[in-house]
């Protein structure tokens, strides 16, 4: 299964990536419930830190990767984008769909669903993530080389060690 993939450029307050975000539609196992998705992705060295609804703070993580795991409801998720912008990049989840968010690439969720929630999940050996809320140009130098430096997994969360994060996001490492 190839995901879709989406580039999201720098901003001004914002490192993004040079990796594309990913999103795996209809993935998951049915019925789409904590303990059979957590076995299903955690099989690929990727670890549940938590469950979540909608988030409707911009967003990145400049230390680590992270995915969704869509178990419920919907959501329209921006990416790329900083408070204030226009958000030229939104992707609608529904359940069943899995997305990586490579470090660096804000998020937020402009709606959601009441019963909207997701499993995240970060590579086995990261750090715990750290949030950054897009407010300071002052910072973006740093931050930005913080995203770049973080190392792309050893796993794609739902191929293993095939296709996927391994392929599309190693050909962007050697640009």
């Amino acid at each position: 299964m190839n995901p879709e993939s989406y580039q999201c450029s720098p901003t001004e307050m914002v490192p993004n990536s040079r990796f594309p975000v990913l999103v795996y539609r209809d993935v998951l196992q049915k019925p789409y419930n904590e303990e059979i998705i957590c076995s299903q992705i955690e099989q690929n060295a990727w670890i549940h830190r938590r469950t979540w609804g909608g988030i409707p703070r911009h967003h990145f993580h400049p230390n680590t990767n992270e995915v969704y795991a869509v178990c419920a409801g919907s959501s329209t998720l921006s990416l790329g984008a900083y408070p204030g912008q226009d958000a030229t990049l939104t992707v609608k989840l529904i359940a069943g769909i899995l997305i990586v968010l490579p470090a660096g690439v804000s998020h937020c969720s402009l709606e959601w669903s009441n019963d909207y929630r997701y499993l995240r999940f970060y590579p086995v050996d990261s750090p715990r993530w750290k949030n950054e809320h897009c407010s300071s140009p002052d910072r973006l130098v740093d931050l930005s080389a913080k995203a770049t430096a973080v190392p792309v997994p050893t796993k794609d969360p739902f191929n293993g060690c095939r296709g996927g994060l391994l392929t599309i996001w190693g050909s962007a490492v050697s640009l």
